[in-house]
Order: C-alpha cells, then structure tokens, then sequence
C-alpha cells in the first residue's frame, strides 16, 4: 500500500498558510509528485502563516516563492510550481493527477473541479481556514481500503505464574486485514446545489453550525472576489452579517444559528488552526492514496475557539 503513496502525483491549488500546511505533509509523507499552483501574488499578510515563503518574497509569485523551502523539505519529492489560474486550466490537465486538493477557490471553481475529477475517477479535496474557523472536505467516489481490526484467538494454556504469564495474556489479541467500500458523493450534492427534489433535500441535515458559516464565507468570497480583509474590518463585518441573513433564510434557518459575533472570529488565517486542519487534510490525502484505514467522510469542521473538529457527513439519501 504504500507504494501506491511514493508512486502518487498530487495537484495542490493554493499555496496560503493552510496550502503550506498541505505541501509539507506530503512532501514529508513521500508522494512521488507535488505540483503548487497559485496565480497570486505573495501579500504581508501571507508571511504571518506562510512559513514556505522566506522573507522578502512580497510581489512574488505565492506558489514560485514556496518552491525552494518545499524542495529541501525532502528532495526525493518532485515538486513545481503552476503559476497559472485554475479557473484557466482545462479538464484534461486535472487528469495527470491522483489527486486534487483545493484550497482558496471559489463555490464555481469547487464545484466544476469536483465534478471533473468524480467523472475521471480521481480523489478530490478541498479545505479552506477562514479566522479561527476551518474545513475539509472529501470526494473520493466509490473508494476502497483495508483496516486493521481485531479478532478472536484460541486462548493460551494458563500460567498462573512466572515470566510467561503475562506473555499467554498477550497471545489472545490477534489482528487482521479487512477490505471495505465506501461511497462519497460529490461537492454540488452535499451542497445541495445539483438541482435536486425538495425530497432529496429535506435528507441534507447538518447539525454542526460551521456548515452554515461555510455556506456564508463561501457566498462572501464569491461575491466580493476575495475573503474578509482586516484592513476592511468594519465594512467586511457588516457584509458577513446581512450574508449571514440571507443564506440562513434561504436555507430555511433563524439567524439566531450565528450570533452577531460569529463574524470577528472569520478575518486572516491563525497559523494554529491552519495547522491543525492541514494536519488534518494531509492525513486524509495521505490515507486516501496508500488505501489504509477509513477516510473521513466528507465534511470536518473544526472551531479553534472551541478547539474541537466535528466529522458531518453530508449526502443525499
């Protein structure tokens, strides 16, 4: 299995803190191939989290500026650096990788992307961290992999005492391999964005309030192009709030779901909490192509206020 890993091309779209985190698990796990790609331009508020960007690099490309720290983390990697536009890139450039993570894109490009990487077979991930909120996401298709689990053993003859008492003890704990399915589905159908029935619908039931703040970040940044700015706080807090609104009603939610102060905990990115969802993300990428222990499916939300994730698995019946 974990040839499947060193043999692995992942395609990594974003390369702000949480996509630092990203790279480096992956550089360090030993997938065969690594490609960065960010269309944008390193910002001051990118050296706070970004620890692959050295000093100095403002202006620079995000994902050319990352590349050399990336490389010394483990030169057995092969790692480059796209400087063009996902939203640019055609359906057949998706199809030389094993794997597709996106961070910082938009609803449109999450939803196209997933449905072209579900069409070819290939494993699809998205997360983002917004303030001290953050998310993953999972879309591996009809996924297949083995766990460790436990069985029963003939007991061993009893010693009562002795060196080889405690050794009979152990002898009763035996493991094995089991091979397992498990089906994801994809972003616009948890989303509930496919044009589905009002039926099929009623089945979406989050029950976390992260998945409703997602759906209000998401809607920001496709409208404003970009995420809430610090430099912008008052104004951006005020736009978070009349979102807030009209996703939450639209959804047939009170508002009540996120209290007014929900919106100075979603500016910049903590490097905490990039690093734990990354860590997260990572583990996830990693499990998915060595085909060992169940994968997460398909949403984890964690707050850093709280400092707790939640694992919601959100589908169609």
């Amino acid at each position: 299995m974990s040839g499947c890993l060193r043999a692995s091309r992942v395609l990594l779209v974003g390369m702000k803190g949480l996509g630092a985190e990203v790279a480096k698990n992956l550089i360090l796990a030993g997938v065969k191939a690594l490609t960065v790609l960010d269309h944008q331009q390193v910002s001051p508020e990118d050296t706070q989290t970004q620890f692959l960007i050295p000093l100095g690099s403002a202006g620079k490309n995000r994902a050319e500026a990352s590349l050399e720290r990336a490389r010394d983390l483990n030169p057995m990697v092969d790692v480059k650096a796209d400087q063009e536009n996902v939203e640019q890139k055609p359906e057949e450039f998706f199809t030389h990788f094993d794997v597709v993570c996106l961070t910082c894109c938009s609803q449109e490009v999450l939803m196209k992307v997933d449905q072209i990487c579900h069409k070819n077979g290939i494993k699809f991930f998205a997360g983002d961290v917004f303030g001290y909120h953050g998310y993953t996401f999972a879309d591996l298709g009809e996924h297949d992999f083995v766990e460790e689990k436990t069985k029963p053993a003939r007991a061993s003859q009893p010693v009562e005492d002795g060196p080889d008492a405690k050794k009979a003890k152990l002898d009763l704990v035996e493991t094995t391999m089991v091979k397992k399915r498990m089906a994801f589905c994809p972003w616009e159908e948890a989303f509930g964005l496919s044009g589905s029935t009002e039926k099929d619908q009623g089945t979406l039931k989050p029950t976390a309030p992260d998945y409703f703040l997602l759906q209000v970040l998401l809607k920001f940044r496709s409208e404003k192009g970009r995420d809430p700015s610090p430099q912008g706080y008052a104004e951006d807090a005020e736009t978070l709030l009349q979102t807030r609104t009209g996703v939450l009603e639209s959804l047939g939610v009170g508002t009540d779901l996120l209290p007014d102060d929900f919106a100075s905990c979603c500016f910049s990115e903590m490097a905490s909490v990039c690093a734990v969802v990354g860590g997260v993300l990572g583990q996830e990428i990693v499990k998915a192509l060595s085909q060992r222990d169940a994968p997460l499916n398909n949403f984890f939300f964690f707050d850093g206020m709280k400092g707790s994730g939640v694992v919601e698995r959100l589908a169609p019946s």
